[in-house]
């Protein structure tokens, strides 16, 4: 058996990095919206069809840019899931708002819109909902609930590039919608991000709000003979350096995708078998929608042989590690936010999920010695 460790995740490398990057060393311009924050920009829009799209600093970054675009304050509530990362609960917790928190549907980790239902009060202003793994919420459920209840549906799409929900591309379908490119994502550039608006008004403000608070793209553009200050804001414009990475990246999105479907699809013909034997629940998709094959987890029955599968795994020299911690049970989450009921699913959740090694350049090799390492363990 092989010795070589096989690692959660390598971020991928596309070939024009370092040309890209030369490029913008050799230029007078490496301070953002230049040719590669513009293709990097125009690539985003053809792959998820958004009408605008703004490249910043980092998926919590653009999140905060929501909030500040939703004019959330201390009288508003945002309802989020339990099960996700901070940067979805702390953007907008940063503009003063309550944070609530709501279960997920266990099938899939994500946002039950019945325990939405069930939170919703006057001060609801907005959803905030993450596509876990890059497999689509039930958006029919929060859209109605929306439209009835007269709020925002922010989608936090950082593991969605690509991904639809009934032929209609991830992060489009809300009011707004959120990417990241951090180096544990399908596409990177290090530390990275986006904005996606579909509505004009907002967009004239996000682009004054992503610059400090000045007017300084439409200066560039020649709108204006000279820019100023003309709204709140703060510095979510990345540098030249990151959009060329970002660029590289974007060229070869279809094969890093390939390359990413391969094991997934490996994973999820291999285990079914050994999951039924050992009552583990696998990973799966909904038939109206399209993952991006950012994760694939499984869920053993109870957090004790969560644990010990992870350390089995980790002794044949497989990094497969858990996720969240449920926010409303962190220190932050009882002091920012409130949890009209309990958030049990996304206890359970969180106690039982593992995820395994996924990656575009994984070998053939690599993905049978996961699956021969994941059956040789008895749950």
């Amino acid at each position: 058996m092989s010795t070589d460790r096989v690692i959660f995740s390598r971020p991928y490398r596309a070939r024009r990095e370092l040309a890209n990057l030369e490029a913008v060393l050799a230029s007078d311009h490496s301070h953002g919206d230049g040719q590669f924050t513009a293709s990097a920009t125009a690539k985003l829009k053809a792959i998820t069809g958004a009408p605008h799209a703004l490249l910043t600093t980092s998926c919590t970054s653009a999140l905060e840019m929501a909030g500040l675009l939703l004019e959330l304050g201390p009288d508003d509530e945002v309802i989020v899931p339990s099960f996700a990362f901070t940067s979805t609960a702390t953007s907008m917790a940063l503009r003063g708002a309550t944070c609530v928190f709501a279960d997920i549907d266990p099938a899939t980790g994500n946002l039950d819109p019945e325990s939405v239902a069930a939170v919703v009060t006057e001060r609801t202003k907005a959803v905030v909902v993450i596509h876990y793994g890059g497999v689509a919420a039930d958006m029919a459920g929060l859209l109605d609930l929306a439209n009835a209840h007269g709020f925002a549906v922010v989608e936090d799409n950082a593991h969605g590039l690509g991904g639809t929900w009934r032929d209609r591309k991830l992060g489009t379908i809300g009011t707004m919608g959120t990417l990241s490119f951090h180096d544990t994502k399908n596409v990177h550039c290090g530390e990275g991000g986006a904005l996606l608006l579909t509505d004009e008004i907002l967009m004239a403000r996000a682009e004054i709000i992503r610059e400090k608070g000045t007017d300084r793209a439409r200066f560039l553009r020649g709108a204006v003979d000279k820019y100023s200050w003309q709204d709140i804001g703060s510095s979510y414009l990345p540098s030249e350096l990151n959009a060329a990475v970002l660029d590289a990246q974007l060229d070869e999105f279809d094969t890093i995708q390939a390359g990413r479907h391969r094991v997934w699809d490996a994973y999820a013909a291999a285990l079914p078998d050994w999951a039924e034997r050992n009552d583990v629940r696998l990973m799966s998709v909904p038939a109206d929608r399209g993952h991006t094959a950012h994760l694939y987890y499984l869920r053993t029955p109870n957090e004790r042989r969560r644990d010990d599968l992870i350390a089995h795994l980790a002794a044949r020299g497989i990094s497969a590690p858990f996720h969240y911690i449920p926010l409303d049970s962190s220190p932050a989450g009882f002091k920012l936010g409130r949890t009209p009921r309990a958030c049990a699913r996304s206890a359970e959740f969180s106690g039982t999920v593992v995820r395994l090694p996924l990656w575009p350049d994984l070998t053939d090799a690599q993905v049978a010695r996961v699956v021969d390492a994941v059956t040789a363990f008895t749950v």
